[in-house]
């Protein structure tokens, strides 16, 4: 039997253990737990240690509600109670030496989420020569509210933290510092969107991969909604001395009440990123066509199948549709290619088609088009059988683990998906980190476009004609 690895680190000495001769550390903190003083308040450093400090099992996660209904039957939810929420895990080959490191950042909507849902394992990438690190995050109230007296996004201050540890530390694991990715999906997309938008974070960057994410920050107003409405439900103020005094249990009940009964039609606003002097002076999408950092950056053909079920896509009406595309200043002819482009579609399906491409399709195709440097654009296609979810959001995620048999992609993927098709995304993210290339064609004036299937392709970028009709 293996002794178990041990990582001088900074703070301390951290012990690990090994599975299948690959070294794991989890639940290092990167910073000092946020509560307490620290609560609403920027990342401050860890304390040090002087035993050697067992690193076996996964940190707290930060405050959050399960996911429910029918989306909390497709994406499972690990829970871990516990203060130190800010703590990083990292998987590393047994040899590693000056390594290419990935730093990957969870999905939830930036409320919900965790770096110890086991989908996330990074054996897959250490057995293939790379350090693999992951984190947790403060989410939802703790992570994006909007306060007077605190700072904006402090989830992305989280991440920037935990990159300045990877920065800093990784040469302990065996890793190289100045060969970091940063990978995410959906709300971890954005956060890698965030960190490349950050000046402060870009510079420790050689290469980012942002899966389904958002690229667009909001306006103070706008990203604040969420924060007054539960101000107004608790009976306090938007301040952070008035929230601080909150439990975090109590915040979590009251974005209960608030959300009760919503839709992805309509119903209580959702956590945003803010566009905010200090923190983050400009949206990412406003950023990322003019950095030089290589970028793999894509999405699902109907992601929004995860969102609507098929029954809430049957009552989408058209009187439903032609509201949203008034109020959106969608074109008409926009709406007509899109009726051409998916022949036989329904409404709700035509409509959730162009909600995919507003939140997300559109503005990556919009910040690839402006972009200099390399940058590689795939689209995931192949459909599942599981609840008519086709091509939706998150379902890539067992797919580039490599994770197909985990209970966590099965929920999504069924049993019988292409192991070929894993094999292949797992081997073009890989690739991407080592080198800068996964393998297909860059995007430019062709618009060329991985497309991931059961028969994969690289061919122009499908169904623009409705896409650049999108207002951007």
């Amino acid at each position: 039997m293996s002794a178990a690895p041990t990582a001088h680190l900074t703070a301390g000495v951290v012990r690990g253990s090994v599975h299948d001769g690959v070294h794991r550390f989890l639940g290092i903190p990167y910073a000092a737990a946020p509560f307490g003083p620290n609560r609403f308040r920027e990342p401050q450093p860890v304390a040090v240690w002087d035993d050697v400090r067992p690193a076996d099992s996964f940190g707290p996660t930060s405050p959050q509600l399960p996911y429910s209904g029918p989306i909390g039957d497709l994406l499972g939810s690990v829970i871990i109670d516990g203060d130190d929420v800010l703590t990083v895990n990292v998987w590393a080959p047994s040899d590693a030496e000056a390594a290419p490191v990935v730093l990957w950042l969870h999905g939830g909507a930036l409320e919900r989420g965790t770096a110890a849902i086991p989908l996330y394992d990074g054996s897959v990438f250490a057995r293939a020569g790379i350090v693999f690190a992951s984190i947790n995050y403060r989410v939802g109230s703790e992570g994006f509210s909007v306060l007077e007296g605190a700072p904006t996004n402090l989830g992305l201050l989280d991440a920037v933290a935990a990159l300045q540890w990877v920065h800093r530390e990784i040469g302990s694991f065996g890793g190289d510092p100045a060969s970091i990715t940063i990978m995410g999906e959906s709300a971890g997309g954005a956060l890698v969107a965030g960190l490349l938008a950050v000046e402060t974070s870009r510079a420790m960057i050689a290469r980012a991969i942002v899966q389904s994410g958002p690229l667009q920050a909001q306006p103070r107003k706008k990203s604040g909604r969420v924060t007054a409405q539960l101000a107004r439900l608790l009976g306090i103020r938007p301040e952070r001395d008035a929230f601080a005094a909150v439990a975090p249990s109590r915040l979590l009940e009251a974005r209960r009440t608030h959300s009760a009964g919503s839709s992805p039609l309509g119903g209580a606003p959702g956590f945003h990123f803010t566009i905010d002097p200090e923190t983050l002076p400009r949206s990412p999408h406003d950023v990322l066509g003019d950095l030089d950092v290589p970028l793999l950056i894509g999405s699902n053909t109907d992601e929004y199948r995860l969102w609507f079920t098929p029954e809430q896509l049957a009552e989408i009406t058209e009187a439903k549709l032609l509201l949203a595309r008034l109020a959106l200043r969608i074109p008409r002819r926009a709406i007509r290619a899109y009726r051409s482009q998916f022949p036989g579609a329904s409404t709700g399906e035509i409509f959730g088609q162009v909600a995919t491409d507003l939140l997300l399709r559109g503005p990556l195709t919009r910040v690839a088009r402006r972009r200099g440097a390399s940058t590689f654009v795939y689209e995931f296609a192949w459909r599942s059988p599981v609840r008519d979810l086709r091509a939706a959001h998150a379902l890539e995620l067992g797919f580039v683990f490599d994770q197909l048999d985990s209970d966590d992609a099965r929920r999504m993927a069924g049993t019988d998906a292409p192991r070929q098709l894993a094999a292949e995304m797992r081997d073009a993210w890989i690739a991407f980190i080592k080198t800068g290339d996964p393998g297909w064609a860059p995007y430019g004036t062709n618009r060329m476009t991985r497309i991931f299937d059961a028969e994969s392709s690289t061919e122009p970028q499908r169904r623009i004609e409705g896409l650049d009709l999108l207002p951007g």
